[in-house]
């Protein structure tokens, strides 16, 4: 797998991963303000008339010039990155599973009022899921080992990408809040 740069705003927040070509482009099209971590590639082109090989090299996080986040808006809600979130943790049993094995659960179920976002799902083994049938947790007498949330900016951006370099890991988790579940 290769490793992917990750883009930030001005303000360095985070923006996307991008392969190592499109991380280049933006160096040879001048629109990188700055840069940080450790160069993770270096691009060689042809020779300049004195001689000299032209040579790109990038580091693994770039800020684009001109970019700034304008609406934060919560990340969508996927199986895939509820079940990261949660860490394969089933919410009202506490075994941890493979991803078949498990499924999205409403707390409060949609037929009954609930919503279909991060405060109302939780990672639900088949066997749990089951058992809860369409009623509140409190109903089926299977209280809730974990509260649901609605991961931030930083949280959705190690949540996509699971080749994740050191320092883009060390540069993430430093905007994590403190009571999130990916410092446990």
């Amino acid at each position: 797998m290769q490793a992917l740069v990750l883009t930030l705003d001005m303000a360095g927040l985070p923006q996307g991963w991008v392969g190592l070509e499109e991380a280049i482009s933006y160096h040879a099209k001048k629109l990188v303000a700055w840069s940080i971590g450790n160069q993770v590639a270096e691009f060689h082109g042809g020779y300049q008339n004195n001689g000299e090989r032209s040579c790109i090299s990038t580091k693994s996080m770039l800020a684009i010039k001109g970019s700034m986040t304008r609406h934060i808006r919560s990340p969508g809600l996927t199986n895939a990155l509820l079940f990261a979130r949660d860490r394969n943790l089933c919410a009202y049993c506490g075994q941890q599973f493979s991803m078949r094995d498990l499924s999205r659960d409403h707390v409060a179920p949609m037929s009954k009022g609930g919503k279909d976002n991060w405060t109302n799902s939780v990672t639900a083994c088949l066997r749990c899921n089951t058992r809860k049938a369409n009623r509140t947790p409190e109903q089926a007498n299977m209280p809730l080992l974990y509260v649901p949330y609605v991961p931030n900016r930083h949280e959705h951006f190690i949540l996509r990408n699971r080749f994740i370099l050191a320092d883009q890991m060390e540069y993430l988790m430093a905007g994590v809040p403190r009571t999130s579940r990916l410092l446990g």
